[in-house]
């Protein structure tokens, strides 16, 4: 199938039922934002590093897979556009983050953004690869009667009490409670995850899934919603980055039976 790319996000299009969104693999922040933030986060830390290069293989599968291109610190797909917080009482970084995944800041004195350049961004950043988004689920839904929209993250699985603490297990499936998909269908992926013997997981822990997941849910009409939130320990280096095909190549086997999984029916 054909391709769709911008200078927000790639797009391909696949033939199967099933459509693998990355919204955290990009990495690029414009010249004139880095130069308002602090040293440490123009590296941008926070990325879900080389997940579009974990789930490069789906495309073999027949996936549709979208990637932005911009980081998380420009503006983060995952968050509502009115920036009401995923995890009430839990600490969390917001629509375009001030604060990084360790708590420290993400901009210069004076330099985070204002409501107005919140709402810039949104339009800029953030419209575009949700607007492609929903064209492509209904693109897959009109074909086939029902998609599966799988949500791939990573973080860094450890060192982050801002966020969690202790170790973040390995594989951390998000269906908001067993609200995004059929219990036929999470039955299936944990299955799949109870079935492996290489990683430790969680289902619906922490990480339950973010707002696309819970946006885009709509089982009356054939729409499932998963999140796959996995340790970046399991497939990179998570203090240099570097990505890891040994390690990964283990990883990517599970990934794939749980991407079966959502292309089974019944």
């Amino acid at each position: 199938m054909n391709a769709h790319d911008t200078d927000v996000f790639t797009l391909h299009r696949g033939t199967a039922p099933l459509l693998v969104s990355l919204p955290h693999d990009g990495s690029h922040i414009p010249e004139e934002l880095a130069a308002r933030m602090v040293p440490a986060a123009r590296r941008a830390p926070d990325t879900d590093w080389h997940v579009s290069v974990l789930y490069d293989f789906a495309r073999e599968m027949g996936a549709s897979i979208i990637v932005p291109r911009h980081s998380r610190y420009v503006v983060d797909l995952n968050r509502p556009p009115d920036d009401t917080s995923l995890y009430p009482g839990q600490n969390t970084t917001g629509l375009c983050p001030a604060v990084q995944f360790t708590g420290e800041p993400v901009y210069l004195k004076g330099q985070a953004p204002d409501e107005a350049e919140v709402a810039t961004r949104v339009e800029r950043y953030w419209r575009p690869y949700h607007d492609a988004l929903m064209g492509e689920i209904e693109r897959l839904r009109a074909q086939h009667g029902r998609v599966v929209l799988w949500e791939g993250h990573s973080i860094r699985g450890s060192n982050l009490p801002f966020l969690f603490e202790g170790r973040l297990p390995d594989l951390n499936l998000g269906t908001a409670g067993g609200a995004s998909c059929s219990p036929a269908l999470q039955q299936r992926l944990e299955a799949v995850l109870e079935g492996q013997i290489d990683y430790d997981h969680v289902v619906n822990g922490r990480f339950k899934g973010g707002y696309i997941t819970r946006h885009y849910a709509d089982l009356a009409r054939g729409v499932e919603t998963v999140q796959l939130e996995v340790s970046q320990r399991n497939y990179m280096d998570e203090d240099s980055f570097a990505y890891d095909a040994g390690k990964a190549a283990t990883l990517q086997a599970v990934i794939r039976n749980l991407l079966l999984a959502t292309l089974s029916v019944g």
